[in-house]
Parts: structure tokens; C-alpha cells; sequence
């Protein structure tokens, strides 16, 4: 199924939303993606990670090929694309996602052992890993890939990318921990065990400030990195005579024993 799937949606897209079999196939790859058998973004043999345009394209073309619809069984009413309704999930799935206004939408992978508080949404081609938390008001975007054991703690935002098709979502390995109201955006990577703040946002293009190793980095956490919120003064005449800053984020420090201590997730609350 997924060789099949590959060789119609490798196409162009607008070939593909020509053909009379891509509302079908669209299905197949929703459910594919929802059983977890294909990802948007997958692991390579050397650490890295890779696109799998391909399954992005996909997307992009059940999104062409749907019209727009009313889901009155959805609290308060919804209107979205026809194929992308939002997800029932029951005991069968593995996942618990506790009552209180929480969205999973069509094509979206949640591992059993997850866990989804009220309210949250996780987008189309997301995948979350084994024993991950997507805390309230957490959001998990487009294509983003979040791995096993990860904390999403309350209000972090993980933005989704569909367009282009090639372009690398945000990546979260495992064991990552985000402290609230911190965000990843542009195919940022989150590598193994690293730790983002509370407060802290991070782009493809934001300069981190690496205090223990004396480096400056862009669009990569390490692994084991604590980055935190810094600032830096702004320069010329203007901006010191102001007193003003610059937002840097930080790495002071490498996991250690104390932020293991400090981040746990407790297996009670799982």
C-alpha cells in the first residue's frame, strides 16, 4: 500500500488532483498516516531527518479535492473541508484525551500512551509519539513530528508547514521537554533529551547562543541542551541610549541529574 500510494502522489499536483482514483487514494493516506505506516518527516541512518514530500504533496491535494462542510455533531458546530472531519478515538486507539474541547484532525498519528489535555489541537500529517503530553491550550501543527516521552507543557505553540511540499516541519525527538508558552516555528529540530524554556521561541533563523561550548547556532537545539530565554544589547547610539535589548536565547548548561529532576513527568499523570 505505501509503494502505491508513493508512486501516485510523487507526481505533480496537478496531475494528481486530475485523477479520477485521488479522492480514494486520499483516503487510503489519511488512514495510512493515522496507523502510523507513513510520516511527513521521517528519521534517516545518520541521525538526521528527511521529507517525505511525497506524503506533504498528498496533503496538499486531498485539500484541493475537498469542499467545505458543517460537522453539527462537533461541539458549538465546525465547518472544514470535507476530508478532514475531526477524530473519534476510543480505548481501541490507546491514547487518552481527556474531555474539554480538545481537536485530533483526519491524517494525524497519536501513538498509544499519548496523552491530550483540554483544549488542544493537533493538525493533519502531525505525528506524537508513545508517552508524549500535549498539555492545555498546546498546539501540535501541520506535519510537525513530536517523539516518545516529549512534555508539550501548557500554551506551547509547534507550527505546522504543508507548503512547499519540501520544506522540513518542526522536528521534536524524544524526551524533549517545552516549558509554557514556548514555540518552535520554520523546521526547527529539538534534538534528543534537549529543553526549551518557558517563554522561549525559537525560528529557522534564530541566532542561539551556545554559553558553555562558545558557539552560535540556527535552526538546531542539541541534544541535552537547556536553552532559555537572554538578551543581548542592541546596537548604535540610539538603542544604548535607550537601554534596549535584543531577544537571544541561550544554552547555560547540558542535562544534568538537577534538570532531569526539575522536568520529569511524573508516570502517574500519563
Amino acid at each position: 500500500m505505501t509503494t502505491t500510494l508513493e508512486t501516485f502522489f510523487s507526481r505533480p499536483l496537478e496531475e494528481v488532483v486530475k485523477d479520477p482514483e485521488a479522492t480514494n487514494r486520499g483516503q487510503d493516506l489519511l488512514l495510512a498516516l493515522e496507523n502510523g505506516e507513513v510520516r511527513a518527516a521521517a528519521p534517516d541512518e545518520n541521525g538526521g531527518w528527511h521529507v517525505n514530500t511525497w506524503v506533504k504533496r498528498g496533503i496538499l491535494a486531498i485539500f484541493r479535492l475537498s469542499g467545505q462542510v458543517d460537522f453539527p455533531a462537533w461541539p458549538g458546530g465546525a465547518v472544514d473541508k470535507d476530508a478532514f472531519p475531526p477524530r473519534t478515538l476510543s480505548m481501541t486507539d490507546g491514547v487518552r484525551i481527556v474531555a474539554g474541547g480538545s481537536s485530533v484532525r483526519r491524517g494525524a498519528r497519536l501513538c498509544p500512551g499519548a496523552v491530550l489535555m483540554p483544549p488542544c489541537f493537533v493538525n493533519v500529517g502531525a505525528w506524537v509519539g508513545a508517552g508524549t503530553m500535549v498539555d492545555s491550550h498546546a498546539l501540535v501543527g501541520s506535519c510537525a513530528q513530536v517523539g516518545e516521552r516529549v512534555h508539550l507543557s501548557a500554551g506551547v505553540q509547534v507550527g505546522g508547514v504543508l507548503e512547499p511540499a519540501g520544506a522540513l516541519p518542526v522536528i521534536i525527538e524524544d524526551g524533549c521537554f517545552l516549558g509554557a508558552l514556548s514555540g518552535l516555528f520554520e523546521g526547527v529540530i529539538m534534538k534528543t533529551r534537549s529543553v526549551l524554556a518557558p517563554g522561549g521561541v525559537l525560528t529557522a533563523s534564530t541566532t542561539i547562543f551556545d554559553l558553555v561550548k562558545g558557539q552560535e547556532l540556527r535552526g538546531q537545539i542539541p541534544e541535552g541542551a537547556v536553552v532559555v530565554p537572554g538578551s543581548r544589547p542592541a546596537r548604535g547610539e540610539w538603542a544604548v541610549m535607550r537601554g534596549l535589548s535584543l531577544y537571544a536565547p541561550c544554552i547555560v548548561k547540558y542535562r544534568d541529574a538537577n534538570t532531569d529532576a526539575a522536568t520529569i513527568l511524573e508516570t502517574a499523570l500519563r
